[in-house]
C-alpha cells in the first residue's frame, strides 16, 4: 500500500522521507515540534505541506510509539510522545 503522507524517492532529496507533492523533508515536522515551536510556525515556514498532511503523520507517528510501547519504556519515547500530543493540542 503507497503511503498518502510521505514520499521516498531517491530522485526527491537524495530518498529522504519527504511530505508527499512536497520536497520538506518529514524529520522538519518533528524538529519544530521538538524545539516548542507551533504546528502554525512549521505550516507558515513550508506553505507546500498541507495542515492535514502534518496532523495526519503526526497522529501517526504518535500511535506508532504507544503501539510500540514493550515492558520498560526508555526517556526518549516518552519525551517525544509528549512533545507530539502538545503539538497535536496546539491545533
Amino acid at each position: 500500500m503507497k503511503s498518502q503522507l510521505i514520499n521516498i524517492d531517491p530522485e526527491i532529496m537524495s530518498g529522504t522521507p519527504v511530505f508527499k507533492g512536497t520536497r520538506v523533508p518529514v524529520k522538519n515536522l518533528f524538529d519544530y515540534i521538538e524545539t516548542g515551536e507551533t504546528l502554525e510556525e512549521f505550516l507558515d515556514d513550508f506553505p507546500s505541506v498541507k495542515r492535514a498532511q502534518a496532523i495526519q503523520l503526526m497522529d501517526a507517528g504518535l500511535k506508532l510509539l504507544l503501539s510500540n510501547r514493550i515492558g520498560n519504556e526508555n526517556s526518549t519515547r516518552r519525551v517525544h510522545s509528549s512533545k507530539i500530543k502538545k503539538g497535536l493540542k496546539r491545533v
